[in-house]
């Protein structure tokens, strides 16, 4: 993991970009981290990695979650009855 300034980014992109294929590149502003650069290798990587930052469908797993915890959930072979 590398750990660099928002002005080094700016000044090598390009170069960064590449570094983030052997992990995320931590981007820091006034020695704050502020972001992180991480590499994607298909689309369904950049879905999973939208998904996960959406607050929205956060919001939605973090209900489901608890509606399993309250109700036990759903038993796999009644789930796969319903959704035959």
């Amino acid at each position: 993991m590398k750990i660099v300034s928002v002005a080094e980014v700016k000044a090598r992109l390009s170069a960064y970009l590449e570094a983030s294929a052997d992990g995320p590149v931590i981007v820091t502003k006034n020695g704050r981290p502020v972001a992180a650069l991480v590499a994607v290798s298909d689309e369904d990587e950049i879905e999973r990695l939208v998904l996960a930052y959406t607050p929205r469908f956060r919001r939605l797993l973090e209900e489901a979650e608890a509606r399993i915890r309250r109700t036990g959930g759903v038993e796999h072979a009644e789930f796969w009855d319903t959704v035959g």
